[in-house]
């Protein structure tokens, strides 16, 4: 009786000429997009496509070697020289990157200044200019008789075609992808938790260590993570900047050109997976890192 009771208003309801019909739910329910077989599919299609039958193939030509050729082909020290070089430099550049692009972030959001909207537009101009370009400009810049180098030399301090350019070209490259990261959280960031804290006698510091910094962690190593794998495959910026002297200034992106050049395909994909694995560490071991921050705020990961 209760449920008939209950049933009846919502059947009057229904019957009522003009009242809105009620939304269809199950099978028939209308989606914006096709249904989740269909979508899934395309999904899969396009990321084979784009990302898994090229990795494959560079995975499967690596094959085609036998493992003492393999090993001496990844292993020679003019290779490990430019491991050390490409991934060293990219983290100095992403660890650069991690800090002056959380200042440059926080001044657009929280502060109020004569051209800011051009500044904020500047930001994305490593984005939208070409990594020859940018490669040039910087070397014409910190070149011994360039408008920076002439007066850095004279004191002992030679930036370009030294690795210390390529990590000035692989920090100009990354920082837009920290801003951008954090700058949204930023701006979503409730002030009234600062507020509550200056209230209950906390310091600028504790404030920033206690309240900021948990909430912008995930996007400060999300945006870390993507200047990082940015930095590791930079060809273009790096090239004219490097100088390209064995063992002292050669990337490993050119090191696979140069076999590419002299027709050792095996070569040159080899040490491309060598890459290709350790960035996938690297990148498993930041996103694992950003899974228990979550977690340790209390967010869904």
């Amino acid at each position: 009786m209760a449920f008939a009771a209950n049933s009846a208003p919502a059947a009057s309801l229904a019957a009522t000429p003009g009242a809105p019909a009620a939304p269809r739910r199950g099978r028939g329910a209308k989606r914006v997009l096709p249904g989740f077989g269909l979508t899934l599919g395309y999904t899969l299609f396009y990321l084979s496509i784009i990302v898994l039958i090229p990795l494959s193939a560079l995975v499967f030509k690596t094959f085609t070697m036998t493992w003492p050729q393999f090993w001496e082909a990844v292993s020679a020290p003019r290779v490990m020289a430019s491991y050390r070089l490409t991934f060293g430099a990219s983290l100095i550049a992403a660890l650069v990157n991690l800090v002056f692009g959380l200042l440059i972030a926080w001044v657009l959001v929280r502060y109020k200044f004569p051209g800011k909207k051009i500044v904020d537009a500047l930001v994305d101009l490593p984005f939208a200019l070409p990594t020859a370009v940018a490669g040039i400009s910087l070397t014409a810049l910190l070149a011994g008789n360039g408008w920076i180098g002439q007066y850095l030399e004279p004191l002992g301090i030679q930036l370009a075609f030294k690795p210390a350019g390529i990590v000035i070209a692989l920090i100009f490259i990354g920082l837009p992808f920290v801003v951008r990261t954090v700058q949204p959280v930023l701006e979503d960031a409730e002030k009234e938790l600062e507020e509550a804290a200056t209230s209950l006698g906390a310091t600028r510091l504790q404030i920033f260590i206690k309240v900021i910094l948990p909430s912008i962690t995930p996007a400060l190593l999300t945006g870390f993570a993507m200047a990082f794998a940015r930095a590791v495959g930079e060809y273009g910026s790096v090239i004219f900047i490097a100088g390209n002297m064995p063992m002292i200034s050669e990337i490993t992106p050119l090191i696979i050109i140069g076999k590419l050049e002299q027709y050792d395909y095996a070569g040159a994909t080899a040490v491309a997976v060598v890459m290709l694995v350790i960035s996938f560490v690297l990148l498993l071991i930041i996103n694992a890192l950003q899974a228990w921050q979550r977690r340790h705020a209390g967010a869904p990961a």
